[in-house]
């Protein structure tokens, strides 16, 4: 259904966070005995962003929030709402958005949600956000996707599961937005492509349904009817985000709904890190918003298994200028890069058996 704002609403601040670590493929498939090429060329994946020892999701939530604060340059006080969307919290029982919230000096007068939709739990949080803000109920909402997505060794999920988180504050739209977030279109159903059991520590896939029945139906049903809704097509945008579990899926849906490949290129920048489930559509609109110009119309579309697909039409505003370099953009985080072996990395996510936790 297409949900549009009583009150329009804008983004007046966001920011991303990337670890510096990168885990090659080469270093997955010698350890499993598996071809490195099938990766690469396949599925477009060279390395994977892997979070530090002293990294999970709050601390990457917390650096991306920090970032949009920079770009937003507001009062944490004035903040009303806080969700955090992830698959990978570091307690079971225990909210990361409180964390984040005391972290950002946003305490105590506030609401703090966490969400899980597997990869589109970010996209959800800026939804709430659009809700609160737009009904008057909060002056600012923050809307974090953030992961240090798992895989289980050896699985094909462990050559694309990354680290990653981005950050969007939301508030009525006005001259100091950078961009308004005219529409949003969402489509679910019970589609089982993926999923993790109580105290299962890894996720696992259905493969028959990961493509066709789950990923692009849910995309391309989301994208065409808000667009059909706004009586927009492909060519009214400077550029499209897409889900991006790797780097060949969003190249096949970009083209199957009819948008360019320049269209996709700099929200595709992402997947040079992997998959960052819950950050992927939104660290994509990050690197988007980090280069997009005044009056450039944008359409992001997320997925998450289960199944669902946010779709988002969002036109960008004069504000954008003098914002972006507050401070660093995805690009740049993406181009940090330390490369680390599998040895430090299963140490790191603590895949060592009798590890303690």
């Amino acid at each position: 259904m297409i949900m549009k704002p009583n009150h329009k609403v804008g983004i007046i601040g966001w920011g991303g966070y990337i670890p510096k670590y990168r885990l090659p493929v080469e270093n997955i498939s010698r350890i499993w005995g598996k071809d490195a090429e099938r990766y690469k060329e396949g599925l477009m994946i060279n390395e994977k962003a892997v979070a530090g020892p002293d990294e999970d999701t709050t601390t990457i939530a917390i650096e991306a929030a920090q970032n949009a604060l920079k770009r937003a340059q507001i009062n944490p006080k004035d903040i009303g709402a806080v969700f955090v969307g992830s698959e990978s919290k570091p307690y079971a029982v225990k909210p990361t958005g409180t964390i984040v919230a005391e972290a950002l000096g946003a305490t105590p007068n506030l609401l703090a949600a966490d969400l899980e939709f597997a990869c589109k739990a970010g996209t959800e949080g800026l939804q709430c956000c659009m809700g609160l803000v737009s009904s008057g109920m909060i002056k600012y909402g923050l809307a974090i996707g953030a992961d240090v997505a798992q895989g289980a060794p050896g699985d094909d999920l462990e050559f694309a599961a990354a680290s990653g988180g981005a950050a969007f504050l939301i508030s009525r739209d006005n001259e100091d937005c950078v961009a308004t977030i005219e529409a949003s279109y969402s489509y679910v159903t019970d589609t089982p492509d993926f999923w993790r059991r109580a105290e299962k520590p890894f996720p696992q896939h259905g493969e028959a349904f990961t493509g066709k029945p789950a990923y692009f139906h849910h995309i391309e049903s989301a994208a065409r009817n808000l667009m059909a809704e706004l009586d927009k097509k492909p060519s009214d945008f400077k550029y499209a985000v897409f889900h991006q579990p790797n780097g060949k899926f969003p190249i096949r849906v970009a083209k199957t709904l009819g948008f360019t490949t320049a269209q996709i290129a700099p929200g595709l920048l992402v997947s040079n890190i992997g998959n960052t489930y819950s950050a992927a559509v939104p660290l994509g609109l990050s690197a988007v918003l980090d280069i997009a110009a005044p009056g450039d119309e944008i359409l992001v579309v997320s997925y998450g298994s289960g199944a669902g697909s946010d779709a988002f039409y969002i036109t960008v505003k004069d504000a954008i200028e003098e914002k972006r370099d507050r401070c660093l953009k995805i690009k740049e985080y993406i181009l940090r890069r330390q490369q680390v072996g599998y040895k430090c990395y299963i140490k790191w996510r603590r895949h060592i058996i009798g590890q303690p936790r």
